[in-house]
């Protein structure tokens, strides 16, 4: 799942680590079978994610609320390509095949 931060420090910490900001395709392309807040039965694949704001940055960031397959999807510039819509079709892809 995409690392976010707040807003006030999002763009700086997400270059660092690779994400786009504004991105937010982790957060709706798979599917999360885990406890969301807001999403007891978690997400179907191609959902956004109710933890996702408006700037696609996840609520949850740093909160041990956050599911724990969140925590482990990282920025992966072979998975995430070279923008948001590689990204969405990508993260599809790879859903679908698992």
């Amino acid at each position: 799942m995409k690392r976010a931060v707040p807003a006030t420090s999002a763009a700086s910490t997400q270059e660092a680590i690779g994400c786009r900001p504004g991105c937010g395709a982790c957060c709706i392309a798979p599917s999360i079978s885990s406890t969301i807040p807001g999403m007891p039965e978690g997400k179907p694949a191609g959902v956004r994610c109710v933890q996702l704001d408006d700037d696609n940055l996840c609520r949850l960031f740093g909160d041990p609320r956050r599911p724990a397959v969140c925590h482990r999807f990282d920025y992966d510039p072979e998975l995430c390509g070279d923008d948001r819509d590689s990204a969405l079709q990508r993260i599809a892809a790879w859903e679908a095949a698992t």
